[in-house]
């Protein structure tokens, strides 16, 4: 499957953005999906999950109560609504997709096997 992300850019602390990924290829509704990011000199790391029917999500709990992982199985895409955004925020975001039963999320890199590009949000104080 080939992930296509955008939506980033730079936005003042307590702003939101919403990024978006587009899926094309395999059948998409087959896959669990997740947000990642890779702040500037760390290592990338998971934010957000979302199982293969949408009905079940989670996130790490820097971000929780703050952003919203969504998935829109007719039209191919999966969303992450970022609320109140803080400057640790900043980072490349990074969508992928991972083979998973119906209801299971997956949140470490290594059970991903395709990822998007990769799209840069920059959080300012």
């Amino acid at each position: 499957v080939q992930l296509q992300a955008c939506g980033g850019g730079l936005v003042q602390a307590g702003g939101s953005l919403r990024l978006s990924c587009a899926a094309s290829g395999r059948t998409f509704v087959n896959y669990a999906m997740g947000w990642f990011r890779q702040a500037p000199g760390k290592e990338r790391e998971f934010v957000a999950a979302i199982s293969r029917s949408g009905s079940r999500t989670y996130y790490i709990d820097p971000v929780k109560g703050r952003f919203t992982i969504s998935k829109d199985n007719a039209n191919n895409m999966v969303y992450l609504q970022m609320n109140s955004l803080k400057p640790e925020d900043t980072a490349v975001y990074y969508c992928a997709a991972a083979p998973a039963p119906l209801f299971v999320v997956r949140t470490t890199t290594v059970e991903y096997d395709y990822w998007g590009q990769g799209t840069l949000v920059t959080v300012s104080s």
